[in-house]
């Protein structure tokens, strides 16, 4: 494909989701392995696939010490890797709506990258949508089923790229897991743990248990696994969910009365092709895990079949290192290597979490060209927003188990996917 057929490229982000698309949140430099989305879009610039990017917020007060920030970590660390972008509002102002006027310097074909509050994932990705740009939404999606359910329409009628930025489903060890899984015969048990360190209750007291939960932050990872592994084969049926609480909400957190610490989601599972098979998950998100622990985010999960059983722990890929100051941590380059190649410049093109990026980025610029269609992509494994609906179902009604205290069944009407 020609490097003419450049994208200009928008990024929604603000504290919330500031470390994983600059590296830096309301409390300065992160101190996790992200800056991830900044960083590949500089790069897919240099390569000639991005044009001009922008970055859009609330508060514009804070892109200059993000700029500063860029240089010192990205543009005095890599060779030839310019990190100028257009900012929205501008220096100095507030506006909550910016992302409007951000959007409306774009042209049809251009593309949105959304990695804002869950709760404004929705209104920011319309807005995009009817206006014709390719969207890449964070996961998760959105918070409720209707409007995930709308988003599948609108990106049809304006024959637009949508994708849910599931970068797990690009890590080579769970691709490979998904394609072993399928001669496993019947689903029969999952069971998923994803936790972080009680210090991101720090990094997200503005909005933990309020605009959202540990549910939707982190187990949306592995109930979209779960979810990819079983799509032809499986469906949900049912959602039981429970909670821990008394950490996040104590001192020195503080967070709001409501914030869970611990939500675990058990689901039922019905075989699409026998009516006697029938399987279930377990799918437990934590942001209470000890600090120091050497990682910073504990993944693992265990998938049994009719005919054999899959064990994955992402969190130790068996490279560490350690240090007297700091101890032992173990490092994943497969998800982003940071260290630059020999020649001083980026060399992270192979890991999941920058490719998870650059997919969607190919596919908005091979629908510009005219060489595929935005329905094109739903008929692979990758995370569309209509390949992604059942994951926003499950933890939709596991929002509503939580709340209302009841199971909450998954049903298909009609093509479409809705709770009861």
């Amino acid at each position: 494909m020609s490097t003419e057929n450049k994208l200009d490229v928008l990024i929604h982000c603000d504290a919330f989701k500031g470390e994983y698309t600059t590296g830096w949140t309301s409390s300065g430099a992160s101190k996790s392995d992200k800056k991830v989305v900044g960083l590949t879009l500089f790069d897919l610039r240099r390569l000639g696939k991005v044009d001009r990017l922008s970055m859009v917020g609330v508060n514009g007060s804070k892109f200059p010490a993000i700029r500063e920030h860029l240089d010192l970590k990205i543009g005095q660390v890599y060779k030839g890797m310019d990190t100028s972008f257009a900012a929205f509002p501008e220096e100095g102002k507030t506006d909550p709506e910016a992302y409007k006027t951000a959007i409306n310097h774009l042209k049809p074909g251009d593309a949105a990258i959304i990695f804002t509050p869950d709760n404004t994932h929705y209104d920011i990705a319309s807005y995009a949508i009817e206006r014709g740009i390719h969207v890449l939404v964070t996961k998760p999606a959105v918070q409720t089923l209707d409007h995930h359910n709308a988003l599948i329409a609108a990106a049809r009628k304006h024959n637009v790229v949508c994708f849910v930025e599931h970068h797990k489903r690009f890590d080579p060890v769970y691709s490979d897991a998904k394609a072993r899984a399928q001669s496993l015969g019947e689903f029969n048990f999952f069971n998923a743990w994803m936790s972080q360190p009680k210090s991101q209750l720090e990094t997200f007291r503005a909005w933990a248990g309020r605009d959202s939960d540990i549910s939707y932050y982190l187990s949306s990872h592995h109930i979209d696994i779960c979810c990819w592994f079983l799509q032809g084969k499986a469906v949900p049926t049912r959602v039981v969910a429970s909670a821990a609480t008394g950490i996040a909400t104590g001192e020195p957190y503080n967070c709001v009365p409501q914030t869970e610490d611990t939500i675990t989601l058990l689901v039922d599972w019905q075989s699409l092709t026998s009516p006697t098979h029938r399987g279930t998950a377990v799918y437990t998100a934590s942001w209470t895990a000890p600090q120091n622990s050497g990682v910073h985010t504990a993944q693992h999960f265990y998938y049994m079949a009719e005919k054999g059983e899959i064990n994955v722990n992402q969190a130790h890929r068996g490279y560490d290192l350690t240090v007297d100051e700091t101890g032992k941590t173990w490092y994943n380059p497969f998800y982003m290597k940071y260290s630059p190649s020999e020649t001083g410049h980026f060399d992270g093109q192979r890991g999941y979490g920058y490719i998870s990026i650059e997919k969607f980025i190919d596919a908005a610029r091979s629908v510009n060209a005219g060489l595929s269609q935005p329905a094109d992509y739903d008929k692979h494994g990758l995370p569309t927003i209509a390949n992604t609906v059942l994951t926003t179902a499950i933890l939709h009604a596991g929002r509503i188990s939580l709340d209302e205290k009841r199971p909450v069944g998954i049903e298909l009407s009609e093509d479409k996917w809705s709770l009861k």
